[in-house]
């Protein structure tokens, strides 16, 4: 079911009802909702998959509780690694079988001796590979003993299934959500509010920016080899405005329907096109994933604390390991690698915590040295995009090449040229937007709070209109894929 979805839209008011009349302000009849709406929620999709989120639930509820049982080093080490496998052997089956298949049988043919092997038909079950962390977290941290675990299935199985952010994050920390589970909750007029206004900026990303530029970023992609250079980096410019738009459009969305039903989940992006480093990028993209590497792979690896070849050795695990999460496709693995080569020499010089602040805090232009760092790291980023975006890594050597060619500075040409004007056009406005609410959770909390309710109220209906009107072709979230 999309967000962005007919089905979606009368889905949330049904389920908004039931968890505030009907339950009576119930805990437990509260939390039975939520898993009930949420398995409907992803068996809209297909009912088959959501034997594996019951399996993963029961299993992690089961090694959680017998955690709490034993002392013993080696059976409590047993029983992580009980979950671990379980979890991470479900993951790696469904998205990575064919890919170790395929280059098994490369690797050998290459040697001179050629093997045959059957690949799958294996269909990727959406969002796996967020509640699999979603639920190691909780496994991860029992053992660590920095979390009690649960004796109410209910509220973990909620946990794990919870419907807004269940296919594509946050990845929201046990010790963060599990426990609001267990609290009390009533309704608030002004966190409701607040709910949908992020939904509506949420839905603005998407539909007005991400389903428009996903329009020309497929076009011309799929026919760069006809393209001009000029067109191919408006290829690539308009692939970063999807990723960003789609995903952190998803993010907010789920983090207003949350707020909807009385749940605080975790801030995802932090406008991460602004950043003057990629240190600052990482700590502002994809937060949720980037902070979980951190502390369940990065730190416990020994993190920077080493010497320089530990730092190195560190840096690339934690970067291809998060490309490989993405897909099994080479692509992101060079993908990782290549942010790797962009945050090495910051980490290694120290300086990849000089810029923790939001850029021009307090001011409302950024210096010309600071102007001058967003736009360095922002072509880095388009530059990595290119590997994320392309079909195989010849594709995407090929696209660069394209870029570098003597049509670079031509007047790109296309199918529909004047529409991907109007959605540059859009792209600014959103870009403006960002900057002027870039010390907000999301862009538009308090946008226009000082202005008259006729004028704010103008401000939301042009959005919705532009949701309406603008709106391009319906598309699927990218990181439903992942």
């Amino acid at each position: 079911m999309l967000f962005n979805s007919l089905d979606f839209g009368i889905f949330l008011p049904i389920v908004f009802l039931l968890y505030w009349y009907v339950t009576d302000k119930n805990l437990r009849w509260q939390n039975f909702l939520i898993v009930g709406a949420s398995y409907v929620f992803y068996g809209w999709w297909d009912y088959r998959f959501l034997s594996l989120i019951l399996f993963s639930t029961v299993v992690d509820y089961l090694v959680g509780k017998r955690l709490q049982e034993v002392d013993k080093k080696l059976s409590r080490k047993l029983l992580l690694w009980t979950s671990i496998l379980v979890n991470l052997g479900f993951l790696g089956f469904f998205k990575y079988y064919n890919f170790f298949l395929d280059n098994f049988i490369a690797a050998f043919s290459f040697f001179g001796h050629p093997i045959e092997g059957n690949s799958l038909n294996v269909i990727l079950p959406v969002g796996i590979s967020f509640y699999t962390f979603q639920t190691l977290s909780y496994t991860i941290d029992v053992y660590k003993r920095k979390l009690e675990p649960t004796k109410d299935f209910i509220a973990f199985a909620a946990f794990v299934s919870f419907f807004p952010q269940l296919v594509a994050g946050p990845i929201e920390r046990a010790t963060h959500l599990l426990p609001q589970f267990y609290r009390k909750r009533t309704f608030e007029y002004a966190k409701a509010v607040d709910g949908m206004r992020q939904i509506l900026w949420g839905l603005f990303k998407k539909v007005v920016i991400a389903d428009n530029c996903a329009e020309f970023a497929n076009l011309i992609f799929n026919n760069s080899a006809e393209m001009s250079g000029s067109a191919l980096v408006l290829g690539a410019i308009f692939f970063t405005f999807q990723i960003y738009g789609d995903f952190s459009g998803y993010s907010d969305i789920a983090i207003g329907t949350a707020r909807l039903f009385g749940f605080d989940l975790m801030r995802n992006f932090a406008f991460p096109y602004f950043s003057r480093d990629i240190a600052e990028f990482w700590r502002r993209w994809h937060i949720s994933l980037s902070t979980w590497f951190r502390d369940y792979l990065y730190i416990p690896l020994g993190g920077s604390r080493g010497g320089t070849g530990m730092k190195i050795r560190n840096t690339f695990i934690i970067f291809i390991v998060s490309g490989f999460w993405h897909g099994a496709n080479w692509t992101f693995i060079v993908w990782g690698a290549l942010n790797a080569v962009y945050f090495l020499p910051l980490l290694l010089t120290k300086r990849n915590r000089q810029n923790v602040e939001i850029v021009a805090l307090g001011r409302r232009w950024p210096t010309i040295k600071e102007f001058g760092a967003i736009m360095l790291t922002f072509s880095l980023t388009v530059l990595a995009w290119i590997f994320f975006r392309a079909e195989n890594l010849t594709h995407a050597f090929e696209y660069i090449s394209g870029i570098f060619s003597g049509s670079l500075f031509s007047v790109p040409e296309f199918t529909g040229l004047r529409n991907a004007a109007r959605t540059l056009l859009f792209i600014l406005i959103f870009i403006v937007i960002e900057w002027i609410g870039r010390n907000e959770q999301y862009a538009i909390a308090s946008f226009g709070a000082t202005w008259k309710r006729p004028w704010r109220r103008a401000f939301y209906y042009a959005i919705i209109a532009a949701i309406i009107w603008v709106g391009g072709s319906e598309q699927e979230f990218i990181y439903f894929q992942f």
